[in-house]
């Protein structure tokens, strides 16, 4: 006999928002704005998807995202990410989306 869950496990399943593409999924991520190898482990956070949380760290360095990318509007206004957010709002949020990058921009190389 196939058995169920507790009904208090769906209840905790219930969908969440994420904070960057607005789109409805079962889990959310916290990413620091200010990324914690860059002193941000005390630093604001936000909830987002895991595609949104990964093109984010896949599109951008940990330097860039510090510098330039610190809040949740420089990152909804930034062309690269929004180009990714207007994508992302079409895909369907029980996927799993996979991320690309091309050539990820922002790098910066330390020879020291």
């Amino acid at each position: 006999m196939k058995r169920f869950p507790p009904l208090s496990n769906f209840q905790s399943r219930q969908l969440q928002i994420c904070e960057l593409c607005t789109r409805q999924v079962n889990h959310l991520t916290k990413h620091h704005l200010v990324p914690k190898q860059k002193d941000g482990k005390s630093s604001e956070k936000i909830n987002i998807c895991s595609a949104c949380h990964r093109q984010l760290h896949h599109s951008f360095s940990n330097k860039y995202l510090a510098e330039e990318l610190n809040t949740m509007t420089k990152i909804q206004t930034n062309p690269e990410f929004r180009k990714f957010l207007r994508w992302v709002k079409k895909q369907d949020p029980g996927k799993r989306i996979r991320v690309r990058s091309k050539n990820k921009k922002y790098i910066s190389i330390s020879l020291w």
